[in-house]
């Protein structure tokens, strides 16, 4: 039996794509875009310097988990040394934590995405159309 899977619009199950601004997105994208076009007609030793900067690229996923574990446990460490007044910074961050795992969406997100931290979809493809551009020249 043949499965055949029709995806029209891959955006779809980008949930932070979809909590995000049209506008940002499409600044984002238009960045992206940009960076494909430059880094492509660059020497292809500087294309490759670029793919390894991509590659230790943060995406939005990761700095909101770094975000929000290090001020929950910044709170939790005052709260246990300073005042107990503390624990209300890790009780405020950690559920809009669970809120962006389950919708992704979290009141940080537009403001990380206006400052132009990309998906790791986002990310890849401008990795992969350079690594395409690269394949393209040895052949």
């Amino acid at each position: 039996m043949e499965l055949n899977y029709e995806i029209k619009n891959t955006n779809q199950f980008d949930r932070v794509r979809n909590s995000s601004d049209k506008a940002v997105n499409e600044q984002i994208d238009q960045v992206t875009n940009n960076n494909i076009h430059y880094y492509s007609t660059r020497p292809a030793w500087e294309v490759k310097q670029r793919i390894i900067a991509l590659e230790k690229e943060w995406d939005i996923e990761r700095v909101l988990e770094v975000n929000a574990s290090t001020l929950a446990l910044t709170g939790l460490v005052l709260g246990l040394t300073l005042n107990k007044k503390w624990f209300a910074l890790p009780a405020v961050v950690l559920p809009f934590l669970l809120q962006h795992g389950v919708q992704g969406w979290c009141p940080p997100l537009p403001i990380l995405r206006r400052m132009g931290i990309r998906t790791r979809d986002e990310i890849d493809r401008e990795k992969y159309s350079l690594l395409e551009h690269l394949k393209s020249r040895n052949d």
